[in-house]
């Protein structure tokens, strides 16, 4: 039977139901690993829910659950601001949503996405072809934006408060019927997804005038007709901000989907699986009624096996801590920390930039709960009295007296420290004569524990493993303009938050440590994270000397390149016009040079992205030069001109901050500024590094290893051919390329070496036929010719996927040669993000391997070179960069060469050498 008449089609909001469980409920996270599971529950529960409350005659034929697709779509390219203003999504949820879809399937339910729309969108296409076809629809949801699709057999249902609405609904609602419910919304605007709107108009108004005038476009046709003056100025002067918000709010009703109405049939949970998922998630009640209900035996419960059993029984979180009043106090407390034997501390500060920033105090924990806070540096009613001087809030020790109480036990090898990003703090109590050590950091125990499940955040942690939500920063200080600096924050209420912080840890601390032994992570805590921690943090303080006047020449040298490159394009075009505007450019390409491959996006725009003007630059020579000057643009703004902000202004250096629980992969990224991303590609790129300069006297000394995530994957797959080229010191593209080809090596072509450089590349990164095709500018057909042929000659890369694929699949992680887990909660998804998640876990343990490679080697180098006037400055991912004296510059590069080539030993002894190139010179880019 055709679908149509007699069927009854439900659609649910599935994203609205994840948000709604994930702020209606509280935390809850699952027992055996911590993985934070309270919106999957509400989500499992809302489920059952409809299911059980849908029999009957009124039950649905046909249903779907449609989720929303990653965060960018056709009306981000419309208006960039489009829902700009929302919160990031919470740390706690992200690890969720690949798991509401999982429970979608389990209840055998259609489960529906696509990239670049919205779940409104589709949901408004299956609701406008259901009704075209003469079936009833229910749209199961309270959105606002979907009531613009009921009428005509479509309805909505709210399901929390099991309320209807209709026609009638919506009026009440908007004051006009459903068909003109885009064009209130587009006159009244959202701020919740900054939809613009006409300023000064809200619902009530732009539901008289959209009733007046019958439609939004004889509204604005006839604005001059309005009698009040300032409304009929905002329409008139408005009225391309109008039309941009009707486009944003109106529903695409006709999305080109790849499966039809046969596909949302109904279907009977099936016991096993559904069972199988929740025993998963350790949803014990609803296990119970689901079992019942389908008259299914429950599964046996599994044992949990993620708390220890040496972790304390939960103590509340007190309504108030200790505040260290005096030296005495103090002295007791550094007491009883040093006959512990270990200590949670934690600093407060005046400033995240660890080079500027001021003490104020310090908290410590002895015990869940038993916190205490030693304030500082706090002054007088927020030091706003003019007359007070800033004076020193009363009940605090003296800085200086403070610190030398604190010193020996903060220095004592035999008292532990223990920290939530412990690289801070050290930077911090390093300006005050204080050498904090030993210390545990807790973000780094998470992420040697659960690094890819989530962030390591200590607010995040804090709510996803001890169910507490810690007091918020800004209810201390403010945000904006008004926000203040902590030392103006009254001692009563920096006492909680700051003490509250060192007891969150000290509990993160009791729960993590004893599962790393469980978990087999322990060598990589011990050897790749924590005794990494000083040594960036001293990398980071010495910083590296940036010559701004060359800064400064290359920002006017790049400003006049890039005025000529828009001259000549204009000449080129024929005409006048904004070279940095997609819209005009795309018109002048397409429209008016009538060059091929013009595709226009929603908002009537031709697209004229990088990869678009990349195929046109083999045609034109305009898009060339749009290309240079987009990428003049790029260096300027992005290196020349923003680096001189960063040029510390006591020290005249650049101390960029290394993240060490960011990247899964175990690989550091560098921020405020990102030093890593200096492009070496181009002229201009490489001229920036030039800046980059070492002191008189002195000389920059760069080593990097050469193409080693290509030797670690053939040792990891075991590809002989490769493995004996690096061991002879042969070109690797060209032996891959004789390989591949049939070339003798003194035949080889720089072509055919390019092609296989390419591919060896692309493998790593699981590139496709269409990526190699782009890359090489050559049909899709014979790039794919050239994978598959790569595959052929060297079958062991293509068994090393398939293992790690399977591996990642059952298991839910890869690891590196050194053991660090690298979790992919992803990899079981469907879809696009499916092809993402695979190509992640097989790169993973080759990019994480590196990575960890040379976390060992700086470990390492600090002692190697200790007897060196010498200094680590950088790692930009491979590469290593020194501050030497001159003259010492080849003892140097011996002896850290040295320890880079054996930085995998003995833990893993490779199969392949690692090979270290090794440059010298007064600046960086001639040392590399």
């Amino acid at each position: 039977m055709a679908f149509g008449k007699g069927h009854h089609l439900h659609l649910v909001d599935g994203s609205a139901f994840i948000f709604r469980a994930f702020h209606a409920l509280p935390p809850l996270t699952r027992k055996s690993d911590g993985l934070p599971v309270g919106a999957v529950s509400g989500f499992v529960n809302m489920l059952w829910k409809m299911i059980q409350d849908n029999k009957g005659p009124d039950a649905p034929t046909h249903a779907a659950v449609v989720f929303d697709k990653g965060s960018h779509t056709f009306r981000n390219d419309l208006y960039d601001q489009y829902k700009a203003n929302r919160d990031a999504m919470p740390e706690d949820l992200r690890p969720q949503i690949p798991l509401t879809r999982e429970a979608t399937r389990a209840f055998n339910l259609a489960c529906l996405e696509q990239e670049g729309f919205e779940a409104d969108d589709i949901i408004a296409t299956l609701a406008c072809r259901a009704r075209e076809a003469g079936a009833r629809v229910t749209i199961i949801s309270s959105d606002k934006d979907l009531m613009q699709l009921v009428g005509g057999g479509v309805e909505m249902l709210d399901a929390m408060k099991n309320a209807r609405i209709d026609r009638d609904g919506v009026v009440a609602k908007f004051g006009v019927g459903p068909e003109h419910v885009v064009d209130v919304q587009a006159l009244a605007g959202d701020s919740v997804d900054n939809v613009p709107g006409a300023p000064g108009i809200g619902i009530k108004t732009a539901a008289q005038l959209i009733n007046e005038y019958g439609s939004l476009e004889e509204l604005l046709n006839r604005a001059e007709e309005i009698k009040q003056p300032k409304r009929r100025q905002t329409l008139i002067e408005h009225r391309a901000q109008i039309e941009l918000s009707k486009r944003l709010v109106q529903l695409d009703c006709e999305m080109e989907l790849d499966y039809g109405f046969e596909a949302l049939e109904v279907r009977e949970p099936e016991a096993e699986p559904l069972l199988e998922f929740l025993q998963q998630m350790e949803f014990r009640s609803i296990v119970k009624r689901v079992s019942e209900a389908l008259g299914a035996e429950p599964p046996a419960s599994p044992e949990a096996t993620g708390t220890p059993p040496d972790t304390p029984a939960d103590v509340p979180f007190p309504e108030e801590y200790i505040w260290i009043r005096d030296e005495a106090a103090l002295s007791d407390w550094v007491a009883r920390a040093t006959a512990q034997g270990y200590v949670a501390v934690d600093t407060e500060t005046t400033s995240l930039n660890e080079m500027q920033a001021e003490l104020v105090g310090i908290s410590l924990a002895l015990s869940p709960g038993k916190a205490a806070y030693i304030p500082l540096t706090h002054v007088k009613d927020g030091g706003d009295d003019l007359f007070a001087d800033n004076a020193l809030s009363d009940g605090q020790v003296p800085l200086e007296r403070a610190l030398e109480i604190l010193k020996p036990m903060l220095e004592d090898a035999s008292v532990l420290k223990i920290l939530q990003n412990a690289k801070y703090d050290l930077k911090i109590l390093a300006r005050y004569g204080i050498t904090l050590a030993p210390v545990d950091d807790t973000m780094l125990l998470s992420y040697a524990l659960h690094g890819g499940l989530h962030g390591h955040g200590m607010d995040a942690l804090s709510e996803k493993y001890l169910d507490h939500t810690p007091i918020p920063i800004k209810e201390l200080i403010g945000s904006g303009k008004s926000q203040i600096t902590f030392d103006k924050v009254p001692v009563d209420k920096a006492v909680r938050y700051a003490a509250e912080d060192a007891d969150i840890t000290l509990r993160l601390w009791q729960r993590f440590k004893p599962l790393l032994h469980r978990s087999a992570v322990t060598t990589v805590y011990e050897t790749l994270e924590r005794p990494l921690i000083p040594v960036l943090a001293r990398m980071e303080m010495t910083g590296i000397q940036v010559d701004r006047s060359v800064l400064s020449r290359m920002s006017g040298a790049f400003a006049q390149k890039m005025a000529g490159l828009e001259d000549e394009i204009r000449e080129l075009a024929g005409e006048d016009f904004n070279v940095g505007s997609p819209k005009q450019l795309g018109e002048i390409l397409f429209g008016k040079l009538g060059l091929p491959g013009g595709k226009k996006g929603k908002t009537g725009a031709y697209s004229t992205g990088a990869d678009i003007l990349e195929d046109l630059a083999t045609e034109h020579e305009l898009p060339r030069k749009v290309l240079d000057w987009r990428a003049l643009s790029k260096l300027k703004s992005t290196y020349t001109d923003a680096l001189q902000d960063h040029i510390d202004p006591d020290t005249g250096r650049v101390h960029t901050s290394y993240v060490i629980a960011g990247a899964n992969t175990g690989r550091l990224a560098s921020t405020d500024p990102n030093l890593q991303n200096i492009p070496v590609r181009s002229e201009e790129g490489r001229r920036i590094r030039t800046a980059f300069v070492a002191p008189e006297g002195k000389a920059l000394v760069s080593l990097d290893y050469s193409q080693i995530e290509l030797r670690i994957l053939a040792h990891i797959a075991d590809i002989d051919a490769l493995k004996q080229a690096f061991r002879e010191g042969q070109d690797i593209h060209a032996a891959t390329a004789s390989e591949m080809f049939n070339v003798p090596l003194d035949e080889m072509t720089h072509e055919i070496r390019r092609q296989a450089k390419a591919i060896n590349f692309g493998v790593i990164y699981g590139i496709s036929g269409f990526g190699l095709a782009r890359n090489l500018r050559i049909p899709r057909d014979e790039a794919q010719g050239f994978i598959d042929r790569y595959f052929e000659r060297f079958p062991g890369i293509k068994d090393y996927m398939a293992e790690t694929t399977a591996f990642a699949k059952e298991h839910g992680r890869v690891e590196t040669l050194f053991g660090r887990r690298i979790h992919t909660p992803e990899i079981n998804a469907k879809g696009p993000g499916a092809g993402f998640a695979k190509r992640a876990a097989i790169n993973a343990p080759i990019q994480g391997t590196a990575a960890d490679v040379i976390r060992r080697a700086m470990v390492r180098m600090e002692a190697a070179i200790a007897d060196l006037p010498a200094k680590m400055l950088l790692q930009v991912h491979d590469e290593l960069l020194f501050e030497v004296e001159e003259g010492h510059e080849d003892a140097l590069i011996a002896h850290a060469r040295e320890v880079m080539e054996r930085a995998s030993l003995p833990a893993v002894d490779l199969s392949v050498p690692l090979v270290v190139d090794a440059g010298q010179g007064p600046n960086w880019a001639e040392a590399h």
